[in-house]
Protein backbone atom coordinates (compact mmCIF):
# COMPACT_ATOMS: atom_id res chain seq x y z
CA UNK A 1 0.00 0.00 0.00
CA UNK A 2 2.56 2.21 1.08
CA UNK A 3 4.44 1.78 -2.49
CA UNK A 4 1.50 2.11 -4.29
CA UNK A 5 1.44 5.74 -2.78
CA UNK A 6 4.35 6.97 -3.02
CA UNK A 7 4.26 5.84 -6.77
CA UNK A 8 1.32 7.60 -7.25
CA UNK A 9 3.07 10.73 -5.45
CA UNK A 10 5.95 10.54 -7.44
CA UNK A 11 4.20 10.47 -10.68
CA UNK A 12 1.87 12.95 -9.70
CA UNK A 13 4.62 14.87 -8.45
CA UNK A 14 6.23 14.28 -11.91
CA UNK A 15 3.58 15.40 -14.16
CA UNK A 16 3.10 18.43 -12.08
CA UNK A 17 6.76 19.78 -13.25
CA UNK A 18 6.92 19.14 -16.65
CA UNK A 19 3.95 21.12 -16.96
CA UNK A 20 5.92 24.23 -15.29
CA UNK A 21 8.50 24.08 -17.57
CA UNK A 22 8.95 26.90 -19.92
CA UNK A 23 7.89 25.84 -23.68
CA UNK A 24 8.21 29.24 -24.92
CA UNK A 25 4.57 30.44 -25.32
CA UNK A 26 4.34 34.06 -24.86
CA UNK A 27 1.55 36.44 -24.96
CA UNK A 28 1.20 39.75 -26.36
CA UNK A 29 -0.92 42.57 -25.00
CA UNK A 30 -1.13 45.70 -26.20
CA UNK A 31 -2.60 49.04 -24.00
CA UNK A 32 -1.79 51.59 -26.85
CA UNK A 33 -4.34 51.86 -29.85
CA UNK A 34 -2.82 51.55 -33.46
CA UNK A 35 -3.28 55.10 -33.50
CA UNK A 36 -1.35 55.92 -30.97
CA UNK A 37 1.16 53.34 -31.83
CA UNK A 38 1.21 55.00 -35.32
CA UNK A 39 1.63 58.64 -33.88
CA UNK A 40 4.90 57.34 -31.77
CA UNK A 41 6.25 55.85 -35.08
CA UNK A 42 5.93 58.40 -37.04
CA UNK A 43 7.57 61.08 -34.28
CA UNK A 44 10.24 58.74 -34.11
CA UNK A 45 10.87 59.02 -37.87
CA UNK A 46 10.55 62.48 -38.10
CA UNK A 47 13.10 62.64 -35.07
CA UNK A 48 15.76 60.93 -37.44
CA UNK A 49 15.49 57.84 -34.91
CA UNK A 50 15.01 55.27 -38.26
CA UNK A 51 15.22 56.07 -42.06
CA UNK A 52 11.69 56.36 -44.71
CA UNK A 53 12.11 52.72 -45.38
CA UNK A 54 12.37 51.60 -41.66
CA UNK A 55 9.52 54.21 -41.28
CA UNK A 56 7.50 52.24 -43.91
CA UNK A 57 8.29 48.95 -43.38
CA UNK A 58 7.38 49.31 -39.54
CA UNK A 59 4.35 51.13 -40.52
CA UNK A 60 3.09 48.55 -42.67
CA UNK A 61 3.75 45.56 -40.36
CA UNK A 62 2.13 47.34 -37.63
CA UNK A 63 -1.14 48.20 -39.84
CA UNK A 64 -1.00 43.88 -40.98
CA UNK A 65 -0.99 42.84 -36.97
CA UNK A 66 -3.97 44.65 -36.26
CA UNK A 67 -5.74 43.52 -39.38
Amino acid sequence: MKKELLLALLITSSLGLTACGGGGATTEVSTQTLGQELIDLKNAYESGAMTESEYNKARDRLIESRK
